[in-house]
């Protein structure tokens, strides 16, 4: 506890999945915290939540993908608290779209626009607040910027530019005192999985969770409190030397060059269960 005492911390995508747990434990770890979401009444209900239960944190409604809008928040930010010493762009959209050649040109846009514009903007109004002070940025990519998935070539190309991304910012600003890296989830068990493949409680997406947990070496989805975790401990001093680096948090599933074995080894499945 306290690992972020006195700290002032901004944090994207705060209404559910990765960011609710991220900005429920930054508060836990006495971070006063600014949760910014598009969706206003969820992140309204996340920090109320986090009120009651003695943290400090306020709501705002954000499309990070608009200048302006963006723009009046850092301001906001400005006014309010002066400098911010953690930056956490969790904010994204995802979306399967087809081959290439069928690939929704809106689509493409909209992903780009939110995960990888998004980051940008938010993190170019906001970067200022750090200058007096230094500070710690946390983007967030995934293990689909490393390597492609099937029919997701938009998610694909913005993760993969949040991580080149994240390596330019480390250089940009590392004598000013500010960290920067990025944080590459694995399949987590969030809101947006559902949206993708299917609930729990749907044959699909049992099935979804079936195949990720064989092919996964630990065996299991990802918990969005492992991701929050991470992103405490790049925010936090205790990774004071560590800048450009982009930490896969993906229980093993990125550590093999292709399932090989697991194919064909039934009791490589069994042990999931």
């Amino acid at each position: 506890m306290g690992r972020l005492d006195n700290k002032t911390a901004v944090v994207t995508g705060a209404a559910t999945g990765i960011g609710k747990a991220t900005v429920k434990l930054f508060a836990q770890e006495g971070a006063r915290v600014i949760c910014a979401d598009v969706d206003e009444e969820d992140v309204r209900k996340t920090v109320e939540g986090i009120n009651t239960n003695g943290g400090q944190a306020e709501s705002y409604a954000l499309d990070v993908s608009e200048q302006e809008s963006v723009r009046v928040f850092a301001n906001y930010v400005e006014e309010t608290y002066g400098t911010i010493d953690v930056l956490f762009n969790n904010a994204g959209v995802d979306e399967e779209g087809g081959k290439v050649h069928e690939y929704p040109v809106d689509l493409f846009d909209q992903i780009i626009s939110v995960d990888l514009r998004g980051t940008f903007l938010v993190s170019k109004y906001l970067l200022p607040l750090m200058f007096e002070n230094g500070g710690s940025i946390i983007n967030t990519s995934s293990m689909s910027g490393q390597a492609a998935d099937l029919d997701r070539s938009g998610y694909n190309a913005a993760k993969g530019g949040i991580t080149n991304f994240t390596r330019a910012m480390a250089i940009d600003y590392a004598r000013q005192g500010i960290r920067v890296n990025a944080v590459s989830p694995g399949t987590i068990e969030t809101p947006l999985v559902d949206e993708l493949a299917g609930t729990k409680k749907e044959e699909e997406g049992r099935e979804f969770r079936e195949a990720q947990k064989w092919v996964t070496p630990i065996g299991r989805l990802g918990k969005p409190e492992e991701i929050a975790s991470a992103a405490l401990f790049l925010a936090s001093d205790e990774s004071s030397f560590i800048t450009g680096e982009d930490l896969t948090v993906d229980g093993g599933l990125t550590a093999y060059t292709w399932p090989g074995k697991m194919l064909m080894d039934n009791s490589w499945k069994e042990t999931t269960k």
